[in-house]
């Protein structure tokens, strides 16, 4: 199969369009990273994206919205809470996990009765969701585990030829995933850490908000994606140091940027650069320990997990 490389104007989501409605895989700019698209409600469709990526059966797909409006329809109970947090920061890069309502691909669920939901802060995302009708399953559009993918060319890397095709928005300007929260317990809970701080959804949902940075056992399903011990991890080993080695031969070394946001739109691409350099280690140097930077901690802790 050849992958169709789809610029992000009219025809090429028409196009998108046609290859999801068809029960096709496409991969789509969003905020955050790419996405990998399906039809939600199809579990052959689903099915499609487990299989390009190879990943495992237990870990769940969040969908994409384009509103609201279809995220209430697609769980048993729309929540003062989640009504708070959508309203706030949708589009956005913020995914909110309710129990679901009966439709969707039990296979996008993993098995259990929780979605995660979230409407993109992308114009190309948002024209294909209102063009093609569908919710999307939508997890990063790369192999299980590996680097997640901020440009169309890094898409094309991972699955050339395992998907139908690919919209070419240009570079993500967020650059790491959504912050996931889940609500379906009686305080919520920040499951994975992104670039919605705990202290802005604490002040939006009015209560304390508990954190979970631990991994999920292995073969028990999950709510979130991002739960893995090893995840977003580059194809050469990568090692966080509080200072570069002297010896610098083989290695591609990493200083972000100071602002977090700068470091959160930056980190996949300077990944991605350096597994391409020919290097045969990366290393990183540890972003502060305060929580703004929750995120990117968590990104390079798991992607340097062995």
């Amino acid at each position: 199969m050849k992958t169709e490389r789809l610029a992000s104007d009219g025809m090429g989501v028409r196009r998108a369009t046609e290859l999801l409605r068809a029960g096709g895989v496409v991969a789509f700019p969003t905020e955050t990273v790419y996405g990998l698209g399906a039809d939600a409600t199809s579990d052959s469709a689903v099915a499609k994206v487990f299989a390009a990526k190879g990943r495992p059966s237990n870990n769940p797909l969040n969908e994409h919205v384009a509103d609201i409006g279809r995220a209430q329809s697609l769980v048993t109970e729309w929540t003062d809470r989640a009504d708070r947090l959508a309203r706030a920061f949708w589009p956005g890069p913020l995914t909110i996990i309710l129990k679901a309502a009966p439709g969707l691909s039990p296979l996008a669920l993993a098995g259990g009765d929780t979605v995660g939901l979230r409407a993109p802060n992308h114009p190309v995302a948002l024209e294909l969701l209102r063009a093609c009708g569908l919710t999307l399953a939508a997890p990063s559009a790369n192999r299980s585990g590996s680097l997640s993918p901020v440009q169309a060319g890094h898409v094309l890397a991972d699955l050339e030829g395992r998907i139908a095709g690919v919209l070419d928005g240009g570079a993500c300007r967020v650059g790491i995933e959504s912050t996931v929260v889940d609500l379906t317990g009686e305080e919520p809970r920040i499951l994975r850490p992104g670039m919605v701080g705990a202290k802005d959804v604490t002040r939006v949902a009015g209560c304390e908000v508990m954190s979970f940075a631990g991994s999920s056992p292995p073969g028990e399903a999950m709510k979130s994606p991002g739960l893995l011990e090893r995840h977003y991890a580059p194809a050469i080993p990568l090692r966080v140091v509080a200072e570069f080695a002297e010896d610098s031969a083989g290695i591609a070394r990493i200083e972000l940027p100071n602002d977090p946001g700068e470091a959160a739109r930056a980190l996949y691409a300077l990944l991605w650069s350096a597994q391409a350099s020919g290097a045969e280690e990366i290393q990183v140097l540890a972003p502060p320990d305060s929580p703004e930077w929750a995120g990117i901690r968590d990104r390079l802790r798991r992607a340097s997990a062995e």
